[in-house]
């Protein structure tokens, strides 16, 4: 349920949910927005305690989701607020997964048992799309961990562009970034739906339309972004993401790239290698649907071909300004190559070797 009037409609959630005892996820920075003065007044005002959790990080660790089920707990908590970005989403998200687990042992080795718990999702960058998604990621040891159950989808979601007046204009580029991604993914998703590709359509025609207001920070832009990145979350929760974010996550850690800006450099690379070889296509449907679907996610960027929708996506990411990688060490290939999740390689529709993933990672770093 989309929601746009915080405080009018955020207490009618509260009061329908009979909710007594609210756990409000959130980064730091949500602390200074107008926003929160206003959810705090609407939770006293229905006669409701608040526990705030701030103790993550931004990749948050499995032992700070652990803090935030013993503070669940601990305040009898009977319903979550996630403000913030992507990890705040993920946090909040776990929580509700894990509170109702066995606290002996750990949370990740367990099944997930459905709980009613409700979710209201803010969130604050118009990207990660994550309050319409049933993922969440973690990490446990160093690992990421990838947990999902379509009960943690938040039941609430409200879309405040204000939120998103004070992001810096790197964080909003990257953003943006990301949520195009998850358009263009999950189009070509070997577990692309007519439902799901509805969605990322959408998602792409909105974020060409706006993203221009949305980075001259125009109410209405910033408004359309959002909904936008929303609209991919829907597509995304579907079909999951393909090679393209599978290729993005050590990029983040070795060289301090944002999630969304590493993942369109790899899309910049991907998309021309497999629209040139879908010979090597692994989509059930098949190279004719695959090609097909190319042309159509053309069509859908205004584009009259496949490579001129290429050549719009590289402009565009070139628009952006956004610095490439540079290699410090030939090792640093084997590294990338072998930290590519080869499940998620099962989504993307055309094959991916080792071998030829490192190439598409030189590529990128030499800038062609």
């Amino acid at each position: 349920m989309l929601i746009h009037n915080a405080k009018l409609e955020v207490s009618k959630i509260l009061q329908k949910e009979g909710s007594r005892s609210i756990l409000l996820v959130c980064g730091n920075s949500f602390r200074r927005q107008k926003l929160y003065g206003q959810l705090c007044g609407v939770i006293k005002s229905v006669g409701a305690g608040l526990t705030e959790f701030s103790d993550f990080e931004p990749n948050p660790r499995y032992e700070s989701v652990v803090k935030g089920v013993e503070l669940f707990l601990k305040n009898q908590c009977d319903f979550i607020i996630a403000a913030g970005g992507g990890s705040a989403m993920d946090v909040a998200k776990c929580i509700k997964l894990f509170w109702n687990m066995e606290k002996d042992r750990n949370y990740l080795e367990q099944d997930i048992v459905e709980n009613g718990t409700p979710i209201l999702a803010i969130p604050t960058t118009a990207g990660t799309g994550s309050e319409a998604t049933r993922f969440a990621v973690i990490y446990y040891e160093g690992n990421k961990q990838s947990v999902g159950h379509p009960s943690c989808i938040p039941e609430y979601v409200l879309l405040d562009a204000s939120l998103l007046e004070s992001l810096p204009e790197y964080q909003k580029k990257a953003t943006m970034l990301d949520a195009l991604c998850h358009a263009i993914e999950s189009y070509w998703s070997v577990n692309s739906t007519e439902e799901s590709k509805k969605y990322a359509a959408e998602a792409v025609r909105e974020i060409l339309k706006y993203r221009k207001s949305y980075l001259e920070n125009d109410k209405t832009g910033n408004e359309g972004m959002l909904k936008a990145a929303n609209t991919a979350g829907c597509a995304i929760n579907i079909t999951q993401t393909t090679a393209g974010h599978a290729m993005c996550y050590k990029l983040t850690s070795l060289y301090g790239l944002a999630h969304g800006h590493a993942a369109a450099l790899c899309i910049a690379v991907l998309w021309p290698y497999m629209a040139s070889h879908t010979e090597d296509c692994i989509d059930p449907r098949g190279e004719a649907y695959l090609k097909e679907t190319f042309r159509d996610l053309a069509r859908e960027m205004y584009c009259g071909s496949v490579d001129e929708s290429i050549k719009k996506y590289r402009e565009l990411l070139a628009e952006l300004c956004l610095e490439k990688p540079r290699l410090k060490d030939a090792k640093e290939l084997d590294i990338l190559k072998g930290s590519v999740n080869p499940d998620r390689l099962k989504n993307n529709p055309v094959l991916l070797t080792e071998e030829k993933l490192k190439e598409l990672y030189q590529e990128m770093m030499q800038g062609n």
